[in-house]
């Protein structure tokens, strides 16, 4: 684990404190089902979990069709990582995890040579069915991976987020510590999405069944740092 720096603190603070779908609220992945088939955009160390957002800028010709088309539907993209050695692939079609996040398009600059500055409002968990070739970028058939937090299981969420809270203190004591107004699955989200982990680390946390179980893995990979946060 790398140690955070004064630019992932400040990520680290935007992620926590902007536009997120609010656990304690109606969530967008209650009110907006996920399409069977979605764009995904695979990327070798950036992630998206549910409850986060995620800032990016599309480049490549591929992506900003499938931007623009994403646009013009239901504004809904999937955010998948990438499997080690996809270096000699990277311009065709890279083995990628199963298992992704998607988002929906809350924030959009178009610039003037076509690229787009993006930034994506986490909805929910997928896992990849099949893939369909015909686009430029990639589509995917998917079933959704919604996580639940049942009644009785918030106390125990709450919890969880006073020790990975505890444990963000202790690695970086002069780090802010998220609004006490967010949702708890929205710390732990949000924290997973950028304290600064291997790719594969990473991919467990999304693949934990649920901000529970996520919070205690991602509270092992801060006691198991070499490097202090």
């Amino acid at each position: 684990m790398r140690p955070i720096t004064p630019t992932l603190v400040i990520l680290l603070i935007a992620v926590l404190s902007g536009p997120g779908t609010g656990g304690a609220q109606s969530s967008s992945a209650e009110a907006q089902a996920l399409p069977t088939t979605i764009p995904i955009f695979p990327l070798q160390d950036v992630m998206l979990f549910p409850h986060s957002t995620r800032a990016l800028h599309i480049f490549e010709p591929r992506y900003r069709a499938m931007v623009a088309d994403a646009l013009e539907s239901d504004s809904i993209i999937g955010m998948i990582l990438l499997q080690p050695g996809y270096e000699t692939e990277y311009e065709g079609r890279p083995p990628v995890y199963a298992v992704g996040c998607a988002g929906v398009i809350i924030a959009v600059e178009e610039l003037p040579d076509g690229r787009y500055n993006i930034v994506l409002d986490g909805l929910m968990k997928f896992r990849i069915l099949s893939e369909d070739a015909s686009r430029a970028y990639r589509l995917a058939e998917v079933e959704a991976l919604p996580e639940v937090v049942e009644g009785s299981e918030r106390p125990v969420l709450a919890q969880s987020r006073r020790q990975l809270e505890r444990a963000l203190r202790s690695f970086s004591p002069a780090m802010r510590l998220p609004p006490a107004d967010l949702a708890d699955e929205d710390v732990v989200d949000g924290v997973s999405a950028v304290v600064p982990l291997a790719p594969a680390d990473r991919q467990e946390l999304l693949e934990a069944d649920g901000p529970i179980e996520r919070a205690t893995r991602l509270i092992g990979f801060l006691a198991k740092a070499a490097v202090p946060l």
